[in-house]
């Protein structure tokens, strides 16, 4: 089946969107983005960034000259400290100082160091807490950890969509190592409020662990201000960094001396090169480095750090929670007589820059959305599209099309068609 891509200039609201658009201060940030469909809206709901245009040259200036004419030169030119300079240009976008942030690894092998070394550095706790709303694989890092140092994993039940507070808050006691969340969650976009539960911690002795992977680089974060010990996240969504690129870690440089990485490795050592086989920790941040990093991926994060610290990370908020806002505004006219819910927050404060709707036929329809529609959202179990609506090149047009794009879809029936078993990526 065929339908109409749009824009659809007589549907309502369309010239409120054309005139957003034209009054928007990040509008030319579009351009810095690779676009090679000018039919498709992307919004995946950020599990991958679009490709920033400078990366491109960036990357081959690292082929070409750094790698191909260099060679091992390269290593003293500037790839050894390189996760410590990129760690120092995110530092300021998430609150935090030069010498606390790190880019190293995957989110999950950071975030097991790290909540492995906040455990030891508490013997007297027996539990780590977190929520049913943490990005799955965070759970099975916390309950690993908890099984092989011997403690309990509470998992705080949710309503599925709005962060359970209260019952966080209670079950923080004298028994808590560690506290353990998402600040933004992954399927619904509830944002906490991170200083709040990061002080009730505090105030019974547990440490903190925030994963910052659907918020840095769309919400505002000020891991300094919020007394957060700990934090974690990826740089391949709203950082632009890449399809997998390195992770980031954040220690509170008050913490750094105290904590001990469980993988102790010999980018972590005091002479790596001293070859010496007894492991001595290195001063500072260094000392949660593993192993060699990935030099090629690492390099691709930088152009996107640099379009997000040029934007300003509370220009990008405010322009999320215009677009957000305008999304549900559109669900609740356009989508919600035809069955669709709404999955995410509508309190913009505590709405990242995704917002899932639930249809009992969440799956098709986001496939048709792909298929047909020339629009990619993704989908998550078991009933919700996730629509991620990245600031930095999404315009309020590309939210009005594709809510009269979904319409169109569910109206006609034409997703019958898309009823294979979901991919493995989704």
């Amino acid at each position: 089946m065929t339908i109409e891509l749009g824009p659809f200039p007589d549907a309502p609201g369309y010239e409120q969107a054309v005139e957003k658009d034209a009054s928007d201060p990040l509008a030319s940030f579009r351009q810095r983005f690779l676009h090679t469909d000018p039919d498709l809206i992307y919004l995946d709901g950020n599990s991958l960034g679009r490709l920033p245009v400078p990366t491109m040259a960036h990357l081959e200036d690292l082929v070409f000259r750094q790698w191909g004419d260099r060679l091992i030169r390269g290593w003293n030119e500037g790839w050894w400290d390189l996760q410590i300079r990129l760690g120092d240009l995110l530092a300021p976008l998430i609150g935090a100082s030069p010498g606390e942030v790190l880019i190293s690894d995957s989110t999950s092998v950071n975030l097991y160091k790290l909540a492995w070394a906040a455990v030891k550095a508490r013997p007297d706790r027996d539990r780590i807490v977190t929520d049913d709303l943490n990005f799955p694989t965070d759970v099975y890092v916390l309950d690993g950890v908890a099984r092989e140092l011997g403690l309990g994993l509470e998992i705080v039940p949710s309503d599925a969509i709005h962060g359970p507070v209260e019952g966080l808050t209670a079950a923080l006691d004298h028994h808590t190592a560690l506290l353990a969340l998402s600040h933004t969650v992954f399927k619904s976009g509830y944002t906490y409020e991170m200083a709040a539960l990061s002080a009730k911690a505090k105030e019974v002795g547990a440490m903190t662990l925030w994963d910052l992977s659907h918020s840095a680089g769309s919400v505002p974060i000020d891991l300094h201000r919020a007394g957060v010990d700990l934090a974690v996240g990826c740089t391949y969504k709203y950082l632009n960094g890449g399809p997998g690129s390195p992770a980031f870690l954040y220690v509170r440089s008050g913490l750094q001396e105290r904590l001990h990485s469980p993988i102790t490795a010999w980018w972590g050592h005091e002479e790596p090169f001293a070859f010496d086989l007894d492991f001595r920790p290195t001063a500072g941040i260094r000392r949660f480095h593993t192993g060699t990093m990935p030099i090629l991926s690492l390099a691709a994060v930088e152009p996107g750090l640099d379009l997000v610290a040029e934007a300003g990370v509370e220009a990008i908020r405010a322009k999320s929670i215009a677009l957000t806002s305008y999304l549900i505004e559109l669900w609740e006219e356009v989508l919600s007589p035809l069955g669709f819910g709404l999955g995410s927050p509508s309190d913009q404060d505590h709405r990242g820059s995704h917002v899932s709707l639930t249809h009992r036929d969440a799956w098709p329809i986001s496939q048709a959305l792909i298929k047909i529609g020339s629009v990619i959202p993704d989908f998550r179990v078991p009933d919700s599209i996730r629509f991620g609506l990245a600031p930095l090149y999404t315009r309020f047009v590309d939210v009005h099309t594709t809510v009269h794009r979904c319409r169109q879809i569910a109206e006609s029936g034409a997703y019958s068609g898309f009823v294979d078993a979901p991919a493995v990526v989704t």
